[in-house]
């Protein structure tokens, strides 16, 4: 059935806007949303609601194989031998001589299957190269093969299971280092870092790999720190965050820290205060934009019934160093099928790059940012609708 745009909602405005790619649209009035549209060449007569549409995973999942192998040249095979003469056997990247693992590509920023494309499949010859010990790891731990599995795995939860929609991707930069600083859910694991790094993997048209910095709790657990480091993440200390902004990388922080990733379900989606503003300090020494993220879902996966001191306890003594007062208890143990949006705000860029800020200018700016995100998450959550 036909719909004319004015008599659509700004949520079905805002759908149909995003996936044709309309940029500056969250920023947008219901009169403008409509002006885009027409001007982008839509017939307001012949129009259907995107509300109707149910959501397309295997659409998506199929847009991104396409975009991924495009990267790809599966007519030529890398030129690198071990030193004991075995072969690469991968394809190489476009315009390259060799493969992702071998040079083709700065492989600890830019996120490219060694094959183009992720599965089961592609397996048996990743972990050859595991094997071989063919290709380098970075020094904050990075392992391009595991962080390739991990990804293929954890796309289940943002395609199928929490449904993930992203919007303002565009302003991202495709290069040089920036700073993500997102709102922190209250939930057993930290499925928020998860969700932010695949929506900038999956949907960026140059797959980046963003670096996403955590407590103690994930660099001081056996086989956990491992697993953490070997598929990006990163310790909060500024000596690594220092080291991979001036590297050009990507980094995410969620500035609100510990007390909002145990916050009870009547504080969820009420942002807490941005601590000293240290990200944004950050961001000014090395001179990279900061990009405010608005994540909606994080904080209804694991509702809190209430936060526990006792249990704190015993979880510093078994982690001395976590800074932890208080610890929730959760209402379930498996995850809720929430649906999330993701919403990347416009970057802000530094006002006095390389020099050490004003401290109270930095407070004043970072509770500029905070009451930008919670804007942003109020108009969310309207818009959303059913969470389920």
């Amino acid at each position: 059935m036909s719909v004319p745009l004015d008599e659509l909602t700004k949520r079905q405005l805002m759908d149909m806007a995003r996936h044709q790619q309309i940029v500056g649209r969250s920023r947008m009035t219901k009169a403008q949303l409509i002006v885009a549209l027409e001007a982008n060449g839509n017939d307001s007569a012949a129009t259907e609601p995107p509300g109707d549409r149910s959501y397309d995973a295997k659409g998506r999942r199929a847009a991104l194989d396409e975009r991924l192998n495009a990267y790809i040249d599966h007519t030529k095979t890398c030129n690198w031998r071990s030193i004991e003469g075995h072969p690469c056997g991968l394809p190489v990247v476009i315009e390259k001589d060799r493969c992702v693992l071998h040079g083709g590509v700065t492989n600890t920023d830019v996120a490219i299957p060694a094959l183009g494309r992720l599965g089961f499949d592609t397996w048996p010859t990743l972990l050859r190269h595991v094997w071989l010990a063919s290709y380098e790891i970075d020094p904050i731990g990075l392992d391009p093969i595991v962080a390739e599995m991990v990804w293929h795995l954890i796309n289940y939860l943002y395609y199928e299971y929490f449904r993930v929609e992203v919007e303002g991707v565009e302003n991202l930069p495709t290069e040089g280092g920036v700073l993500l600083a997102a709102n922190h859910g209250g939930a057993a694991l930290p499925y928020d870092a998860m969700m932010l790094s695949l929506a900038v993997t999956n949907e960026m048209a140059v797959p980046r790999r963003p670096r996403m910095m955590a407590t103690e709790v994930f660099n001081a657990t056996p086989t956990l720190s491992h697993l953490y480091r070997k598929v990006g993440g990163v310790y909060a200390a500024r000596a690594d965050a220092a080291y991979l902004l001036e590297e050009g990388h990507m980094v995410g922080v969620f500035p609100e820290g510990v007390r909002a990733f145990q916050k009870p379900f009547s504080e969820a989606y009420h942002v807490q205060r941005f601590g000293r503003g240290g990200f944004l300090t950050m961001a000014e020494r090395h001179g990279v934009p900061v990009v405010p993220v608005a994540i909606v879902g994080s904080d209804e996966v694991h509702p809190a019934l209430f936060s526990s001191q006792a249990l704190a306890r015993i979880v510093r003594m078994v982690w001395p160093s976590q800074r932890v007062e208080e610890m929730a208890v959760y209402l379930n143990l498996v995850p809720l099928p929430i649906r999330w949006r993701v919403r990347f705000l416009e970057p802000i860029q530094p006002s006095h790059a390389g020099i050490d800020p004003d401290p109270l200018e930095m407070l004043e700016r970072t509770e500029e940012i905070r009451s930008l995100i919670q804007a942003n998450l109020d108009e969310m959550l309207v818009q959303r609708g059913s969470a389920i």
